[in-house]
């Protein structure tokens, strides 16, 4: 596929950029009617890239001041008569007050650039009901995923596609003309229909990240929860110390780093699934189950909670020593071994523990930050497949041998003292090396020769138990036709 068509827009939806049939409007009058901070921003863009803007307010006196002096700001009705295609800047409720504008609105454009309050709020889209309304226009849905403020500050700061759906052909093309002119990409979404589609896109609150999240939260809540039993109440029970001043800084910096090793190893433990499925079948043209493709469509935004539970975790870290707790403690710890008339507390194997332990996880901290940069799309465009693939997988998996390096270095050897089982509960991060270590051994199996040949011609297309047709001479030279399976 080449470079252009990954491009593209998804869900067969056609880009009209660099289309040779849109042609720059640059120059032509348009119509907004409406004087709201959206309708402003609009005027603003379309004064700046080149247009006669003329807007339509029921206050046109009052409502001048705001807009652009370069736009013309007038009655509803005198805009209407002044251009062919307007951009409806009102909301819904209020469409039919313009229908005493019908009869000069027919055969004009209307673009409807409204939005509702909740997803499928009415039956029917708001650019049908205004369709609906002024049976005599043509109505483009578009522009209603441009917020104000990219109205105003220019495409280059913010989403650049702008959706456009429409009955008519000719209506979107030349609204498309519009938005390519406004420094946009216009994005052909289909007929009308699409419009309720394109109305909840606004409304929708981060839905790509709501399974990550939760699941960074329920790992948060267990991890925090068994630390909470481990650190806090085993002190409380069985030796009555109050300890409940970790729980803000202490428990939750434990926690943080669990949530963060364990999701980084979830980012790679589905790539992990998916060779096994494909292995086991003897096919890569397999659909995956629902799950796993779920999964491995949230692996960003899990790299990305990674990422910022380790940011946290290296924040609190840092904040440790600035603890009244620590420094009475320090102090403490000073007077007892003045009282003991200890000269010399130096251990050569913590000293060299702590210093391991620390550096691994700087090293790991500043893997997982490539990764995250180079998750964002600004970044992830300038490189090309093979870059990107090296730095998310081969850097990735490295980022996880390390973070496992970091977990054994703090552990050390305490899961041989029993002393760190309280309650009979073992030290959490043996709980949390369970998953890391199960993806790297996985990843070392399928570096093996044998398997990763294997799996290598399965992703090219072979297939186990697929027969292929061959032909071969015969003693009296004439050819005989054959099968064999690919397995040979």
């Amino acid at each position: 596929m080449s470079g252009g068509d990954m491009a593209k827009p998804l869900l067969g939806h056609r880009s009209t950029e660099g289309d040779p049939s849109v042609v720059p409007a640059a120059g032509r009058t348009i119509g907004v009617l409406g004087s709201g901070d959206f309708a402003r921003s609009l005027a603003i863009r379309l004064v700046c890239s080149g247009f006669k803007v003329v807007v339509g307010s029921r206050n046109p006196k009052r409502k001048a001041c705001l807009f652009p002096s370069a736009a013309e700001v007038t009655f509803q009705a005198e805009a209407v008569k002044k251009t062919d295609v307007i951009f409806v800047a009102v909301f819904r409720e209020h469409y039919t007050t313009l229908c005493d504008l019908a009869d000069v609105l027919a055969g004009k454009i209307l673009v409807d650039v409204s939005n509702n309050t909740e997803i499928n709020h009415h039956r029917e889209s708001n650019a049908e009901y205004l369709a609906s309304l002024f049976p005599a226009c043509t109505v483009v849905k578009g522009f209603n995923v441009v917020s104000a403020w990219t109205l105003q500050s220019g495409a280059r700061d913010g989403n650049k596609q702008v959706l456009i759906c429409s009955n008519s052909q000719e209506a979107k093309r030349t609204v498309a003309e519009i938005a390519q002119v406004m420094g946009f990409t216009p994005v052909d979404m289909g007929c009308m229909s699409s419009a309720c589609e394109i109305e909840n896109i606004p409304l929708r609150l981060l839905p790509a990240w709501k399974i990550p999240i939760f699941l960074a939260l329920g790992l948060f809540l267990c991890f925090f929860t068994y630390n909470l039993v481990r650190q806090v109440i085993h002190p409380y029970i069985r030796e009555q110390k109050n300890k409940f001043y970790k729980i803000p800084v202490e428990v939750v910096n434990t926690t943080l780093p669990c949530v963060a090793y364990v999701m980084l190893s979830l980012v790679y433990l589905p790539g992990v699934l998916a060779a096994c499925s494909q292995l086991y079948y003897g096919t890569k043209y397999r659909r995956f189950p629902d799950w796993l493709d779920q999964w491995l469509q949230h692996r960003k935004q899990i790299g990305l909670l990674s990422f910022f539970c380790a940011a946290l975790h290296a924040v609190y870290s840092l904040c440790l020593p600035m603890r009244r707790s620590h420094r009475y403690q320090l102090i403490e710890t000073a007077v007892k071994q003045a009282m003991e008339k200890k000269m010399n507390i130096w251990v050569e194997e913590e000293v060299w523990r702590m210093e391991i332990y620390i550096s691994v996880g700087i090293i790991a901290l500043g893997l997982l930050s490539l990764l995250a940069i180079t998750s964002l799309p600004s970044i992830a465009n300038s490189l090309n497949w093979r870059e990107f693939s090296f730095i998310q997988s081969t850097l990735g998996f490295i980022a996880l041998v390390i973070s496992t390096l970091h977990t054994l270095t703090y552990g050390w050897s305490r899961a041989f003292d029993e002393n760190q089982y309280k309650f009979y509960l073992p030290p959490t991060y043996t709980l949390t090396l369970l998953v890391p270590c199960t993806v790297i051994l996985a990843k070392i199996a399928f570096s093996l020769p044998c398997i990763q040949h294997r799996l290598l011609r399965i992703r090219r297309g072979w297939e186990k138990g697929r027969y292929v047709k061959f032909v071969l001479p015969s003693a009296t030279g004439e050819y005989s036709s054959g099968e064999t399976s690919s397995n040979v």
